[in-house]
């Protein structure tokens, strides 16, 4: 169902190229845009948040695309990726982003993330820093913040009840009400304060791929590895040692992760530029991209003016190969 009403869509004229990669015996779908004219900037990779997809950028691919090769990514467990009965965790996904630059990149890239895909941008570059000439992060959550508002000798106690109330069944249950697009609609505009932009195209984008085969115990495996305490290492450590430039956004209008938790990262790095984006939610990147724009374009020209400057892998198969 879900992929077939994605596939009624010109994704290609928007998103550019869809592909699928096999990774770790896990089909991966990424996109793929190449630049357009002269553009010889760096490669930009996109990661979505919790639930989305790669058509999460659809707004944004248009405009990055004309002076750069544009790369998005479906992070293992969402979008059109497999839905893997797997443990889930940052490294995880840290490993497939590296696997996936080393694959089909293989020079310097900027990363680019919303939510949790900014905590996989984030230990990615910390992790592989000759991968990674800059880092954009828009809506950074922390895990560890969450976890330190718990006291410490009461978090297993809290972690284990929570797992308690809410067993695989329930979650199941639970996702076969939630992806319904009547249902996604109205907890979409908690993330998007400016209603006009949840449309239906965007409801389907979230709602696809919750009916794809195994998503149910995606969901599951997904929540348990959420609630670990090994989920993630604390982003203000991972902040505080990055050595590349570093860009942070925050939606000032954000509930999921209040824009308040912004004050935790705005001074932990020399190199770190905050901008606030009045009246944005969490996913300002969709739902005000004008106002995004107009923060990552400048800083994304600052880091390309010292970047390293050769053609790609992927650039260069598709001009051997464009059909």
């Amino acid at each position: 169902m879900g992929k077939t009403e994605r596939e009624q869509w010109p994704w290609e004229q928007r998103i550019g190229r869809q592909r699928d990669w096999v990774w770790r015996g896990w089909p991966v779908r990424y996109s793929f845009t190449p630049a357009g004219g002269e553009g010889r900037g760096l490669p930009v990779i996109l990661i979505h948040g919790f639930g989305a997809a790669l058509e999460h950028w659809r707004h944004n691919i248009p405009v990055l695309r004309g002076d750069r090769p544009v790369y998005a990514l479906d992070l293992l467990g969402f979008g059109g990726s497999r839905k893997a009965k797997t443990r889930y965790s940052l490294d995880l996904w840290v490993e497939q982003v590296h696997d996936f630059w080393a694959t089909w990149i293989g020079r310097p890239v900027v990363l680019v993330g919303n939510s949790l895909g900014s905590l996989v941008c984030a230990l990615a570059a910390a992790r592989y820093p000759e991968m990674v000439a800059g880092v954009a992060l828009i809506n950074l959550p922390d895990v560890a913040l969450s976890q330190g508002a718990i006291p410490a000798p009461l978090r297993p106690l809290v972690n284990t009840i929570e797992r308690m109330f809410t067993p695989p069944l329930l979650l199941k249950l639970l996702l076969a009400w939630v992806r319904r697009p009547a249902v996604i609609r109205p907890w979409v505009t908690l993330a998007y304060p400016h209603r006009e932009a949840v449309d239906d195209e965007l409801v389907q984008i979230l709602s696809n791929p919750a009916y794809d085969l195994g998503a149910g115990d995606t969901l599951v495996a997904l929540f348990h590895s959420l609630r670990g305490a090994d989920f993630s290492p604390p982003m203000t450590a991972v902040i505080a040692g990055l050595t590349q430039p570093i860009l942070l956004l925050w939606g000032e209008s954000d509930r999921f992760v209040p824009f308040a938790l912004s004050h935790h990262f705005r001074h932990l790095n020399p190199r770190l530029q905050f901008v606030a984006l009045p009246g944005a939610g969490h996913c300002p990147q969709d739902e005000c991209p004008d106002l995004f724009h107009q923060a990552l374009l400048p800083w994304l020209a600052q880091v390309e003016s010292v970047g390293v400057q050769a053609p790609g892998k992927d650039d260069v198969d598709l001009l051997k190969n464009p059909n």
